[in-house]
């Protein structure tokens, strides 16, 4: 680490660019299988705050595996680094005031620990879609869940591989028991007080 040398000092603050936007950045993090529900929700989500003139960035497996992640592939190792360098992406974003929306399984607590770490618990709101699995099951247009138990798809959370429930979090949505509607006005409620700056 010799010769670099730290310019934070030097560089505009996180609370210069909440003023310039006039909100606060947070991390909305959404766990849940896969077809519960998450990225629908996320843009959904996204919508509501942008018509509200708040700016806001969706990640998701589509634009982080394509991108940044597209060298690392499924295995328990490449999993860790999937979610430590959106964490880490996700934390440049919410220091600029940008409220941030994460659509991913993250399918441990140890990966969504760590997540809240890199990012600052202060600034990460943890949202678990618990659609339960038959459910997921049937909405799976991409049919990832009958090629999973075909054996033609391996450590597919859920079925060839855990996922594990949060203890905690902030927030609870059942899709398959919520319209769109509930579950972006459940959302609206807890997070817009944590974005308003305060005076």
């Amino acid at each position: 680490m010799e010769h670099i040398y730290p310019i934070f000092d030097k560089m505009l603050s996180r609370q210069d660019k909440e003023r310039l936007l006039g909100q606060r950045g947070l991390m909305i993090w959404f766990t849940g299988l896969s077809g519960s529900g998450k990225s629908t929700v996320a843009i959904a989500l996204e919508r509501e705050l942008h018509k509200r003139g708040l700016l806001c960035r969706i990640l998701d497996g589509d634009n982080i595996r394509c991108g940044i992640n597209n060298n690392l592939g499924f295995s328990p190792a490449d999993r860790v680094e999937n979610i430590r360098r959106i964490a880490e992406v996700g934390k440049l974003f919410v220091d600029t005031g940008i409220i941030t929306i994460a659509a991913f399984i993250s399918p441990n607590n140890d990966l969504r620990e760590m997540a809240a770490k890199i990012i600052g618990k202060d600034n990460f709101v943890e949202v678990y879609i618990s659609t339960p699995i038959e459910v997921c099951e049937q909405r799976d247009v991409k049919g990832l869940y009958a090629k999973a138990r075909r054996g033609e798809i391996k450590d597919f959370t859920g079925v060839s591989a855990p996922f594990e429930a949060p203890q905690s979090p902030d927030l609870e949505l059942d899709t398959s028991s919520l319209s769109l509607e509930e579950s972006v006005n459940s959302l609206l409620n807890y997070i817009l007080p944590k974005i308003e700056l305060k005076k």
